[in-house]
């Protein structure tokens, strides 16, 4: 039974951070009272009959803000924060980063399903399911979740009925987020992406990450260096596209226009290629900037695309000369739910866009930093991929 380990603490510093000068206070006035526990979960059910819609499945808590949007049981505000903050991240093996129903644990046991990315932690199935199943799923070839399993109930945890529209649901009224989340697609209903490419060609991490076969139809992917005289009965004669994708220049290619032009194209061309309204398809899109924009630009960007932009970081040491970054605006969940900023200033990615002019480009380009945001993808679009950990 394959067991993948949780990221390490420091990959995830960033992401819960208490600025001097807060108002959050530095230690308690009083003893600080009993927390939740989640050994409790099954004493309150059984014995006590509790209805465990009305206790936080994730950490044990009475005080429950909502309930999971996957399985029968509630959730309290800090657990709902993190679940929406961490459950479209993915690790470089193409499975989630962490459990499905907690989104924390210290080790995680994967579905085997070939068809699904799932991970559960010892500790929520242990809790939830019985003591000692953790021991008992390591010791099973190709073990399957719960969500995969064709009987919704294992002890306690219960998966909802049509999880897929409550994690929807979920979603667009729990998160801060203004842009909506697509309903997850069942295995038996994904169709191959198509893709459209403007100025940076992403066929090469598509075909790594299995969303296109090589020599796959070359309709499935249509790259567009220069989208100047591109008019929407191009765009729909080419498509329907279901993953917009376009990018500033790397730094120190020659290119003849400002770096803004590559954003108001971007733009213009993605109105074309959105589907209808009344269309219920899932519909991505992501531009990436190379750090080239002007804060000007940046703002022009959120303006138009109605999203916020994160920052995607590779840090291959301490120090700021050793960080390739990307600014991203995205509806793909993955890049909503991390919160890459916090780890590096503005005033040194700055600064880093300055020394970049200076210096040859960058060994890594946009698409390859986004690389593994395109991986939630894989609950949408039919994945070719049977070999992912290689590939990467």
């Amino acid at each position: 039974m394959a067991v993948a380990p949780v990221p390490e603490p420091e990959a995830e510093r960033h992401t819960d951070t208490i600025l001097l000068g807060s108002s959050e206070p530095s230690e308690p006035s009083s003893p600080a009272s009993p927390g939740p526990s989640r050994e409790l979960i099954a004493y309150e059910v059984k014995v006590n009959e509790r209805n465990i819609e009305d206790i936080c499945i994730c950490c044990g808590s009475f005080q429950v803000h909502t309930q999971h949007p996957l399985f029968e049981g509630g959730m309290c505000a800090p657990c709902k924060d993190k679940f929406l903050g961490r459950l479209f991240l993915y690790d470089d093996d193409g499975y989630q980063s962490y459990c499905s129903v907690c989104c924390s644990g210290d080790t995680l046991l994967i579905c085997e399903n070939p068809d699904c990315t799932r991970c559960y932690c010892f500790e929520c199935v242990d809790t939830l399911v019985g003591p000692g199943t953790s021991g008992r799923v390591q010791a099973v070839s190709n073990w399957v979740c719960f969500l995969c399993l064709p009987f919704p109930r294992s002890g306690l945890l219960r998966r909802r009925k049509k999880w897929r529209g409550w994690l929807k649901a979920f979603c667009d009224g729990e998160s801060e987020n203004t842009l909506e989340t697509y309903k997850t697609v069942p295995v038996w209903k994904r169709k191959p992406v198509r893709v459209l490419s403007l100025f940076g060609d992403i066929r090469n991490e598509l075909t790594s990450l299995g969303f296109l076969e090589p020599g796959s139809d070359p309709g499935r992917l249509k790259h567009l260096d220069d989208a100047t005289d591109v008019v929407r009965r191009d765009v729909e004669g080419w498509g329907p596209f279901d993953l917009v994708y376009g990018s500033t220049p790397p730094v120190g290619h020659a290119c003849d226009h400002p770096p803004v032009w590559y954003l108001l194209q971007f733009h213009r061309v993605l109105q074309y290629a959105r589907p209808r309204p009344a269309c219920q398809q899932p519909f991505f899109w992501m531009f990436v900037d190379n750090l080239v924009l002007t804060q000007e630009d940046r703002t022009v960007a959120t303006r138009f695309l109605e999203a916020d932009p994160v920052t995607i970081q590779d840090i291959c040491g301490r120090t700021i000369q050793s960080v390739n970054a990307v600014h991203v605006w995205s509806n793909v969940p993955a890049v909503r739910s991390s919160k890459h900023s916090a780890l590096v200033s503005q005033e040194a990615l700055s600064s880093l866009a300055q020394d970049r002019r200076r210096m040859k480009p960058p060994a890594q380009g946009p698409a390859k930093l986004v690389k593994n945001c395109f991986l939630p993808l894989r609950e949408y679009f039919k994945c070719f991929s049977t070999g992912l950990t290689s590939s990467l």
